[in-house]
């Protein structure tokens, strides 16, 4: 499978009670565009969203953002951008996002990035896509998650091929290493592509 170009991440609108979140943030969108990768992501300009994308912009690198028309106030939609996309909903929004992608990583958020990076995930258990799917687990924070995926394993309810796919790690260098070599998971594939369309 050939190297990512256009990496989405999903991330919180908030920044966190610990300044590691955002330290790691912008660690993340600076090595995303040393490496020549544009991001893709929620479009807002405040917390961990913002300081991604300021981090990519600041180190030359290109960055696409995709907003709902009624969270562009909401969500302080980000003035510098490369590319700007309003849409009208959130489903159109989640669906853009995944066809302006080849790789997806959700770094420390709540409720929004676990809908997004599930979704994503879900996907690729369908055989919607190849993508690698990982997160960056900064200071522990998804560590619980990765105990549960585990877990749903264990007791049935998801395939150990299909956890094997998915990347946990608090390293950046190793996360994009591994995006660099991923294969994909060889599930059937049970819908096809329209099945996806907002």
């Amino acid at each position: 499978m050939p190297r990512p170009t256009s990496l989405c991440v999903y991330c919180g609108s908030s920044s966190g009670k610990h300044p590691e979140y955002i330290e790691q943030a912008r660690a993340f969108g600076t090595e995303m565009a040393r490496r020549g990768i544009t991001l893709i992501y929620g479009g807002g300009k405040v917390g961990l969203m913002g300081s991604v994308a300021d981090a990519v912009l600041a180190a030359g690198g290109k960055t696409i953002g995709v907003i709902p028309r009624q969270l562009v106030e909401r969500e302080v939609a980000h003035p510098g951008l490369t590319e700007m996309h309003v849409v009208e909903t959130m489903h159109q929004r989640k669906t853009r996002m995944y066809e302006l992608s080849d790789a997806f990583v959700a770094l420390p958020g709540g409720y929004g990035t676990m809908d997004e990076m599930f979704e994503m995930l879900t996907w690729a258990q369908l055989g919607l896509h190849k993508y690698p799917c990982a997160f960056l687990d900064v200071r522990g924070y998804y560590a619980h998650l990765r105990t549960m995926m585990d877990h749903m394993v264990a007791e049935g309810f998801v395939r150990q091929e299909q956890r094997n796919s998915v990347w946990f790690g608090d390293s950046i260098e190793k996360l994009f290493d591994w995006m660099s070599h991923y294969q994909g998971d060889d599930t059937p594939k049970w819908i096809d592509s329209q099945s996806v369309k907002a």
